[in-house]
């Protein structure tokens, strides 16, 4: 009997959802543009790209520069300087400029709604010799 009852029921629900015109549809995950950010000491200075076949997925993003403190990721790394990236030619570039810290470093830029995160391998940076 209550087989029949729902049955009955998916036949009536069906019929008013094709009557009012409502269908069901599933929404398809929105794709997001790849994005990778690179990072370069030269010194203690740390510079960077955000590549993108997006623009909007790099001009005016922050990209944050992590001091890796033991394991990379171990919960104890620092968040330590950011820069907004700009745009110089056909690249999208970010620097920190001087920052005097010996370290290993690696940058980090967030994820929007169109636009995947990345984060970078980790540098090396050292003061040169005097």
């Amino acid at each position: 009997m209550r087989a029949i009852l729902a049955a009955a029921s998916a036949v009536a629900l069906g019929t008013v959802i094709g009557a009012t015109g409502v269908t069901a549809h599933a929404q398809q995950p929105q794709l997001k543009t790849d994005v990778t950010v690179t990072i370069k000491a030269e010194g203690t200075d740390l510079s960077g790209q955000v590549k993108t076949a997006n623009a909007a997925c790099a001009v005016d993003r922050t990209v944050w520069v992590w001091k890796q403190v033991g394991t990379r990721g171990g919960g104890d790394d620092k968040k330590m300087y950011s820069d907004t990236v700009g745009q110089q030619g056909t690249k999208y570039t970010w620097s920190t400029g001087n920052t005097g810290k010996q370290g290993f470093f690696y940058a980090k830029i967030g994820g929007t709604l169109n636009c995947k995160a990345d984060t970078s391998p980790t540098v090396h940076a050292v003061r040169p010799p005097n």
